[in-house]
């Protein structure tokens, strides 16, 4: 069930046992008229999908969710709301586990990490058609288990607090989301979300290597800018990325390119 709050936004939920992806269901309901404001749950996927398409493991356990927003701004600004949403699994997870900064960190652009392990991430996506411009969310947070052998360190609430469970991460969720959305909508806009997501940054100062299309590239993470680029300093100086896959220091040999 939704939290309170989302309930009382006028936020909705659907929940299925298995669906290919609850993105491709967002897409689905909004070719059918969806108003938005949807909430799509699933107890488990068959093809879910991250960022560059990669597969995404999805058994039974954890919590899958789409959130189908319609007319949410323009499209310009959509990117933004990628950091709404980290923040808001940032929240939920602080709220069902205990766990706080710096044991929680958001690493840029879309992965919430536990004591630096990957256990949730988020796929944000735009649909424009029939005068209609429409964002997808696509969010996902370990809760019983998580994947392994994958590059990235993982890990799952339970091993950080067993009481959490599916409904209680849904609840905190929907209801953080409602709260961050409302203040980047009225509140404060980017500026309010870049500060907070800031606050919340995993390596912010530290040495990394961020992997663009074009090659890696090491640099001290200085922060994102007010369109949330990420500003490295490197040798050569200051550069902004708008994507890349992004390493503490340097990332593993063997580390698959999109």
């Amino acid at each position: 069930m939704l939290g309170e709050a989302a309930r009382a936004a006028g936020y909705r939920l659907v929940v299925r046992e298995e669906v290919g992806s609850t993105m491709e269901e967002a897409r689905r309901a909004l070719q059918q008229g969806e108003p938005g404001q949807l909430w799509i749950v699933a107890r488990s996927q068959n093809a879910g999908r991250g960022r560059h398409g990669r597969q995404w493991t999805s058994p039974p356990g954890n919590l899958y969710a789409s959130l189908l927003l319609v007319d949410p701004c323009e499209p310009v600004r959509a990117p933004q709301l990628g950091f709404v949403a980290g923040l808001a699994l940032h929240d939920a997870a602080a709220k069902v586990t205990g766990l706080n900064d710096p044991r929680l960190g958001l690493k840029w652009p879309n992965d919430l990490l536990i004591d630096g392990a990957k256990c949730s991430g988020l796929l944000l996506e735009g649909e424009s058609g029939a005068g209609r411009f429409a964002v997808v969310a696509g969010l996902g947070i370990n809760i019983a288990s998580c994947a392994q052998g994958t590059p990235y360190p993982a890990s799952f609430l339970k091993a950080h607090a067993p009481q959490a469970t599916i409904e209680a991460a849904l609840a905190a969720l929907s209801d953080a989301w409602a709260a961050r959305f409302a203040t980047w909508q009225s509140g404060g806009g980017f500026a309010a979300i870049r500060q907070a997501w800031l606050e919340r940054a995993a390596f912010l100062g530290q040495t990394i290597t961020i992997r663009p299309a074009e090659g890696a590239v090491t640099g001290v993470f200085s922060g994102i800018d007010a369109t949330g680029r990420l500003l490295l300093e490197t040798a050569a100086g200051p550069r902004q990325f708008d994507a890349g896959d992004l390493f503490f220091g340097q990332p593993p040999l063997d580390e698959p390119r999109a």
